[in-house]
């Protein structure tokens, strides 16, 4: 069964940067997509980016466009996701997620934002 293994989170203030690293067992190719989900205390879990392993390709949630930024580093199977100005509101888990979704899901990471 492949396996989805994030790091990287933690407790970063208000405005703060963090990067998120997903490392998947054997190679990223035996995806079309990885993307992050993320669950905050109380709330559904919800999707925060998306990468296609094959061209690069990416989509976003509106909450996070122009703050977060995901890529694909094939030959080290590892996909990342790089978070800028962040909010309180980003606070949860962190996921790593095969397919986008439809696929593997890692044990998360914890990000907390907060000052």
């Amino acid at each position: 069964q492949p396996q989805l293994v994030e790091s990287g989170g933690g407790l970063v203030q208000p405005g703060g940067s963090l990067r998120l690293s997903c490392a998947v067992s054997g190679s990223t190719s035996n995806y079309y997509t990885i993307g992050w989900w993320r669950q905050a205390p109380g709330k559904e879990r919800e999707g925060v980016a998306c990468v296609s392993i094959q061209d690069g390709v990416t989509r976003y949630a509106d909450s996070v466009k122009g703050r977060f930024a995901i890529s694909r580093d094939n030959a080290k199977n590892t996909v990342s996701l790089q978070m800028n100005s962040l909010k309180p509101d980003d606070t949860g888990v962190y996921y790593c997620v095969g397919e986008c979704g439809g696929g593997p899901w890692g044990q998360g990471t914890q990000v907390a934002v907060s000052s």
